[in-house]
């Protein structure tokens, strides 16, 4: 297997906005395999001059697990040209079939290199705040298998952060809506984040020492949907508010 090959092609079919088939349609590979050819994917990535600025969970919703059949949380690498300014644009040429989701994100104010517990993940993180994540899956009809989406870097492909709070917000059971041309299209609880969204954290600390991925100071995590992921369309507004943490927009040029 031609792990180089597999990432320059997922890579390609992001970097131009251009649909391809399953990799694993021609090419059956595990998870390990597929995490080493996202790692391949980004370090193209990389080499074009962006660079890493965090990770983002995925699988965070139980039914969701339970919907893919496994039993473990995704993750993927977001770098520096997919974030966007609170307020700014998405070029939505630039996309295949993009999607947005509201979350929460947790900024690292330790570098985390190893699994961390529960009663010291505070110590790691000096910031929450309101976001939205923007997936877009590389794959036709956005239909993939699991070692597929890992491959793709989890659909990773845009975000925005809103203001920063306090690590002492309270973030159980806070409402979460997703606004499109201020319409509430989707609302949800900061529970369905594996029904704390600081566990996201925790996941994100066992899974990095993995397979390898430190997270450094100032880096970021998004912690995973609250609710369905909302198809976009060129001239939208699109903005999420959270119950104690504010909001974060953009605009879908």
């Amino acid at each position: 297997m031609n792990i180089q090959l597999l990432a320059e092609k997922i890579d390609t079919a992001a970097k131009n906005a251009q649909a391809v088939a399953q990799l694993t349609h021609s090419t059956p590979f595990d998870v390990d395999t597929a995490y080493a050819i996202q790692k391949a994917s980004l370090e193209r990535r990389y080499e074009r001059g962006e660079s890493f600025i965090g990770v983002k969970m995925g699988f965070t919703s139980k039914a969701k697990m339970e919907q893919m059949g496994v039993h473990d949380l995704i993750w993927g690498r977001l770098t520096n040209k997919m974030q966007l300014e609170q307020n700014g644009e998405l070029p939505f040429s630039e996309f295949i079939h993009p999607r947005a989701e509201p979350e929460i994100c947790f900024r690292v104010k330790r570098q985390i290199d190893r699994a961390i517990t529960m009663e010291e993940v505070k110590d790691y993180i000096d910031g929450v705040a309101a976001a939205i994540e923007v997936i877009d899956s590389r794959y036709q009809n956005f239909k993939f298998s699991l070692e597929d989406v890992i491959a793709d870097n989890c659909s990773s492909a845009a975000l925005v952060i809103g203001d920063w709070h306090s690590v002492d917000t309270a973030l159980d059971n806070l409402k979460m809506e997703l606004i499109v041309d201020g319409e509430t299209v989707q609302s949800g609880s900061s529970a369905a984040i594996l029904s704390n969204p600081w566990e996201s954290v925790i996941a994100a600390a066992r899974l990095g020492e993995k397979y390898g991925q430190v997270l450094p100071v100032g880096s970021v995590i998004m912690a995973g949907a609250a609710t369905s992921a909302v198809y976009l369309k060129a001239g939208q507004a699109v903005s999420t508010s959270v119950e104690h943490l504010g909001n974060a927009s953009f605009t879908v040029a």
